[in-house]
């Protein structure tokens, strides 16, 4: 039975995770596929590129990693030291990497403060974005979720 993996990490215990993720229905993530005949061996930079674009922007550290032909490995460290010292900007500067930003914390940033009715919002925003900056489940999300989307465009066209 499959555990999610907010279950199964604990910083506290371990920082070192060994995460693996693997293509479906045999389809070829890299490399030569035997059954189509295409080689995709050009999708493996995507995937470097976008773990090293991740790195930076997570409190995670990418120890060591593995692309293979269906299935990549990554040995991951979450730098919990890290993730409690950023400030608020350098949280809200981070998310706005990978997503587009809620209006209070583009605000924010560009005003270097928010009304007092906006400041509780503010603060919850910051508190989950930077609990999910430490997060192996939101690092691998980001990931998994932006090569499928690139894959799926070009399979699609």
């Amino acid at each position: 039975m499959t555990i999610s993996r907010r279950k199964l990490i604990e910083p506290q215990i371990t920082p070192f995770y060994h995460v693996i993720n693997r293509c479906v229905r045999r389809a070829y993530l890299c490399g030569d596929d035997p059954y189509s005949g295409k080689n995709y061996h050009h999708r493996r930079s995507w995937i470097v590129n976008k773990i090293k674009q991740l790195a930076a922007v997570f409190c995670i550290d990418v120890c060591a990693y593995a692309v293979m032909s269906n299935h990549y490995h990554l040995v991951l460290k979450i730098d919990t030291e890290q993730q409690k010292k950023l400030t608020p900007q350098a949280v809200i500067s981070r998310w706005l990497q990978l997503f587009n930003g809620h209006p209070i914390a583009v605000d924010f940033l560009k005003e270097g403060q928010v009304g007092a009715e906006k400041q509780q919002a503010l603060s919850n925003l910051v508190t989950e974005w930077q609990q999910r900056l430490g997060s192996i489940s939101w690092f691998m999300r980001c990931l998994n979720e932006g090569i499928a989307r690139k894959a799926n465009k070009i399979r699609s066209m």
